[in-house]
């Protein structure tokens, strides 16, 4: 599992396995008091107690063999005797040993309320210890049926659950706490993030790690959660690939470009589709960056950069022409990218003038991709909140509804 949160959760457990032992703390003398110890069963019980305070523990079960000899015990003798062996085998590492204990204890009426959860912890967190996944989980569900609520027992039960495999009980229990977290005006645990995106993952979830993955991105950013997300959102099955501009745009803002080829392929598909101030302006990000300009190809950058300049001034003049057209037509499709390029030019307020038209004209053939850019030329207006509603509208499933929340993400940290 690659992440942190496991290793917290297993930390827990083995803290938990380390913990208070039922023992019989009180002290020998108190115990035999009270449990009413014969002599001769108590010669043997206080050999015991002193190999379980040296941590001689498996000499102390072997040890406790001599007092079971002893005939015609009492219930409170038998008592202490089950108490000592669960102590030696928690002690040893033998929780088979500690329910066997555990269970006479309990069949004899001698647990209260707390001390049965007690013992349940220290079972399910021997079995944690020990990689008995399986049986952690048995008996940490046992320790909350039977009214537990321990934080620490919470850990273990997600740690047996993660590696018995009960991916969906996670995915569950760690989506609600995540809600509920949220819901109170909370900011949820990283490591829960984490794990929920790693238990989508091996039950292969998509969306669930989709969400999972942009949570954390919401509530704790870097560049390089900002390049994961990214790229799985380009892995879905259903992403469309004339999105791939807009990917590339996303990579810029973020500080993710990944070279040479993304600036050239940034230019070349903004000033093809009809973007050339945005085509010019990741060339000159390319520059500013070293990355363009340099080395063998360093003339072939400098050709780039005279062209997009042509080609800005190219749409500029063109721009009257091709927006009398778009107006004429019965359909506000082309309105759209060119208000866009508009707001891209420096224009953004009318951009966002002209795209709500066409958005008003209707019969779009995607209105998904309308709403998307509408949001963008809202942003490049400083219309921060107009543009979050507008993304929240954007439902497509083939990536249209990923782009504008990841947008939505930005513009949120951008304010901070």
């Amino acid at each position: 599992m690659k992440l942190k949160t496991l290793v917290a959760v297993m930390a827990g457990a083995l803290a938990l396995t380390l913990g208070q032992t039922p023992d019989g703390s009180l002290g020998w003398a108190a115990v035999a008091a009270q449990e009413k110890v014969s002599a001769e069963v108590g010669k043997h019980l206080q050999a015991v107690q002193g190999l379980l305070k040296g941590g001689k523990f498996r000499e102390a079960l072997a040890k406790l063999k001599d007092a079971e000899a002893v005939p015609n015990r009492n219930a409170g003798e038998n008592a202490v005797i089950e108490q000592m062996r669960f102590a030696g085998a928690q002690g040893a590492g033998e929780p088979d040993t500690m329910v066997r204990a555990f269970e006479a204890l309990k069949g004899a009426g001698r647990l209260s309320g707390p001390q049965n959860l007690q013992y349940l912890e220290a079972i399910a967190g021997t079995y944690s210890r020990l990689n008995q996944h399986p049986k952690a989980l048995q008996w940490s569900n046992r320790y909350f049926a039977e009214g537990g609520n321990s934080a620490t027992m919470k850990q273990v039960q997600t740690a047996a659950q993660y590696y018995s495999g009960d991916m969906g009980a996670i995915i569950k229990a760690t989506s609600a706490e995540i809600a509920a977290t949220e819901k109170a005006g909370g900011v949820p645990a990283r490591d829960k993030l984490e794990l929920l995106m790693s238990a989508a993952s091996r039950a292969k979830d998509s969306a669930t790690e989709t969400q999972a993955a942009e949570k954390l991105l919401t509530y704790y950013p870097s560049k390089e959660r900002w390049a994961d997300v990214i790229s799985r959102v380009q892995s879905n099955k259903n992403f469309s690939s004339r999105f791939q501009l807009d990917m590339l745009r996303l990579r810029l803002a973020t500080g993710n470009m990944r070279g040479e080829a993304d600036y050239m392929e940034l230019a070349q598909l903004a000033g093809g589709n009809g973007f050339p101030d945005e085509g010019m302006k990741a060339v000159e990000a390319g520059f500013a960056a070293g990355v363009l300009g340099q080395g063998g190809d360093a003339a072939r950058h400098e050709r780039l950069k005279k062209f997009m300049a042509q080609k800005v001034a190219d749409a500029k003049s063109a721009f009257p022409a091709a927006e009398a057209a778009a107006r004429d037509t019965r359909d506000g499709n082309g309105l759209i990218p060119l208000g866009l390029q508009l707001a891209q030019r420096g224009e953004a307020a009318k951009g966002v003038a002209m795209i709500e038209a066409g958005i008003a004209k209707g019969n779009l053939k995607r209105e998904d991709d309308a709403k998307l850019y509408l949001g963008m030329a809202q942003f490049l207006a400083g219309e921060t909140a107009k543009a979050q509603a507008t993304w929240r509208g954007v439902r497509g499933s083939d990536g249209s509804g990923d782009i504008a929340r990841l947008w939505s993400v930005y513009a949120r940290q951008s304010k901070k």
